[in-house]
């Protein structure tokens, strides 16, 4: 049918082709998402006179719920110090082995940030800045919102070293975190050996390999690591050092904090980040070796992030 002429019962019966197709919920929600940002679009420009995408979704059963089961792996503290110490011994035999091993821990280091990996693909140098004296990246993130990310120790060392071996490589002695650099403040913060953009594909495929390579701290989970394990890592970590939950959100941008209540910068201090404490508790799991959980101790619940 012609997308134009598509009416709310349009989408209605589209979407109970999708449940008789074995689609399950939150890949419905994806798509009526998807599909809903489409016509908002189009809306906006004139092309159609209203968004048949706009639906109750509680009536539709596809309204988001805390209690909704997260399909994500849960990572810890000790996993993700594993990921970081097995992405600086990536194998390889080639001339750039420092650099690729440089880029491989500033990937898993940002992510451990709380990022989304789309997040990440889209900065560029210049949005490594220092403000108030702190190390900061400055991104637009889901929604259009704008947010600014305090970088930890460990994330701008390793940022930093990143950065040195990628300008010892094209041979010039740009700072590392300077926000403006001598003719790269426009290139990618995170780069291909030549130089272009990494696509969220490509970290992906590093993240796996790393896991791969991090042996028996993660042998069991390494096929289902991905970017977005880490961010869920970042929140439940972070949760578990006893961070106010209004930190967490402000960190991770969710869209249920309003902006100007969590996203105003004058409220957004060094103090105001649960980084720090998540890089702790990291630090901490690769200084002692990590034991079982004690007999009694309950876990803590998964919390959703989007």
């Amino acid at each position: 049918m012609d997308p134009r002429a598509a009416t709310g019962r349009d989408v209605k019966a589209w979407l109970h082709l999708l449940d008789a197709a074995g689609a399950e919920k939150r890949t419905r929600q994806r798509m009526l998402s998807t599909l809903s940002a489409f016509y908002g679009h189009l809306t906006e420009t004139g092309v159609v006179p209203a968004n048949p995408a706009a639906l109750n979704r509680a009536r539709l059963g596809l309204n988001r719920s805390s209690r909704d089961a997260s399909p994500t792996i849960r990572l810890t503290a000790a996993q993700l110090h594993a990921l970081l110490d097995a992405a600086g011994k990536l194998p390889n035999k080639t001339r750039f082995k420092d650099l690729y091993a440089a880029r491989a821990v500033a990937v898993v280091a940002l992510l451990t940030l709380g990022l989304r990996v789309s997040e990440l693909v889209g900065l560029d140098r210049q949005h490594l800045v220092v403000s108030g004296g702190e190390p900061m990246l400055r991104l637009l993130g889901k929604g259009g919102v704008h947010r600014e990310v305090y970088l930890t120790t460990l994330a701008a060392e390793a940022l930093e070293r990143y950065l040195r071996e990628r300008d010892l490589l094209q041979e010039t002695s740009t700072p590392a975190l300077r926000g403006r650099t001598n003719g790269k403040a426009t290139s990618p913060l995170i780069a291909t050996r030549d130089g272009a953009r990494c696509s969220r594909f490509d970290v992906n495929a590093l993240l796996r390999r790393v896991a791969v390579q991090a042996g028996p701290a993660l042998e069991d989970v390494a096929d289902k690591v991905h970017p977005h394990a880490l961010r869920h890592a970042y929140v439940t970590i972070a949760l578990e050092q006893d961070a106010r939950i209004q930190h967490v959100q402000a960190d991770v941008g969710h869209a249920s904090i309003a902006t100007t209540q969590y996203y105003d910068r004058g409220r957004r201090t060094r103090d105001t980040t649960a980084a720090d404490l998540v890089e702790a508790a990291i630090r901490a799991a690769g200084a002692e070796p990590a034991g079982e959980r004690a007999p009694g101790e309950d876990p803590a619940g998964e919390r959703p992030v989007d």
